[in-house]
């Protein structure tokens, strides 16, 4: 019998081919470039007007976007090097030309020490292999005392809206790790050495047919997702607000620390 763990790829090879094929659409995504959390991510580097702000997990760069006009320099590192062709486009068309690409893991930044006095990471910290390990990453590549702000789908405490959530998002894309909830972030981000100073919560309804289509989802796993739907128990239903298209409303989290 061959081992198929011979021939599958790696969790960052997933992420890589997933994210890859799709930089355009997370670019273009309005999910993605629009957003009250993008906007506190602007105003605070506005305040902090950074000399070195690293975007880590980049994807279509709307945070190194935000963050540009008000740093000397941003460096949106991402570990699609696809994803990060399309944000130095992007970028090139928007005018911004302090911005730079570097692709790497979270869990392994290629930055020294205290290399940036400001850092953001939205809706990407779900897709790590060791999100402990990349949070960990961020601290030592941030100089002491500097603000980082971390924004993700935050998953329920309630471990049948819990598996559901994480059921249907891996089948919607492959390279899903997991959705933490708010008191695993606050967790791992004191161990990493943070200290959060807030955290705010906020609802993201999702359009089922753009959701599955940015991921270019195959048809037999959107059917999937949709069985998962159709026999969710009621109060699961009711937690996601699942409609009858199959839209549903998850809860986000951002948390701005030091």
């Amino acid at each position: 019998m061959t081992d198929q763990s011979q021939h599958a790829p790696t969790q960052h090879g997933l992420a890589q081919s997933q994210f890859g094929e799709m930089s355009a659409a997370y670019v273009e995504s309005t999910v993605h470039a629009a957003g009250a959390d993008l906007q506190t991510i602007a105003a605070r580097a506005l305040v902090a007007a950074p000399r070195q702000a690293l975007d880590l997990g980049a994807g279509g760069g709307h945070v190194g976007y935000a963050m540009a006009p008000h740093a000397a320099q941003v460096m949106a590192c991402d570990v699609s090097p696809e994803m990060l062709e399309a944000v130095a486009a992007e970028a090139a068309r928007r005018g911004l030309a302090n911005v730079a690409v570097q692709a790497a893991p979270a869990e392994a930044l290629p930055f020294a020490e205290g290399a940036f006095d400001f850092l953001a990471c939205r809706f990407t910290t779900h897709h790590w292999r060791d999100a402990e390990a990349g949070l960990r990453e961020a601290r030592r590549v941030l100089k002491a005392g500097s603000p980082a702000i971390f924004v993700d789908v935050v998953a329920p405490a309630d471990a049948a809206a819990d598996t559901h959530l994480q059921a249907v998002e891996l089948l919607r894309d492959v390279s899903h790790v997991r959705d933490y909830t708010g008191a695993q972030w606050t967790a791992m981000l004191g161990r990493a050495g943070f200290t959060v100073r807030e955290v705010r919560t906020a609802r993201l309804r999702m359009d089922f047919a753009t959701w599955t289509a940015r991921m270019r989802t195959p048809p037999e796993r959107v059917a999937a997702i949709r069985a998962l739907q159709a026999v969710a128990p009621a109060e699961v239903a009711a937690w996601f607000g699942i409609e009858a298209d199959g839209s549903f409303t998850i809860d986000t989290v951002l948390i701005e620390a030091v």
